[in-house]
């Protein structure tokens, strides 16, 4: 997703949701929600990521995505990483109301 602005972005959740690794540019909901695989920290992470907007980055972070493909171990350990993200209200929710009570708790 090479999105030159993207406020929220709910595609890469979709994508993430349903096992597809996402390629995303680094900027608003993409940056986000999409956590880079860099090689060497495997917990929690389940994308590739650019920053700036040129197509060398777009073509480098894309075959740094092939080269994961190819590698099937990793490959499947990005897909369950995103398919385990959860974005749904109720973690929401959660949060809303936890950060409701620390903020009464200070009063």
């Amino acid at each position: 997703m090479p999105s030159i602005y993207e406020p929220c972005g709910l595609n890469q959740m979709y994508a993430l949701r349903y096992g597809t690794v996402p390629v995303v540019r680094l900027t608003g909901g993409l940056a986000d929600t999409v956590i880079p695989y860099d090689g060497t920290k495997r917990r929690r992470r389940h994308g590739l990521r650019f920053l700036f907007e040129e197509s060398a980055d777009l073509y480098m972070a894309t075959w740094l995505a092939m080269l994961n493909y190819k590698e099937t171990k990793t490959w499947r350990r990005l897909q369950d990483d995103g398919m385990a993200i959860d974005y749904s209200w109720e973690r929401s929710a959660r949060e809303y109301e936890m950060t409701y009570h620390r903020a009464m708790s200070w009063g």
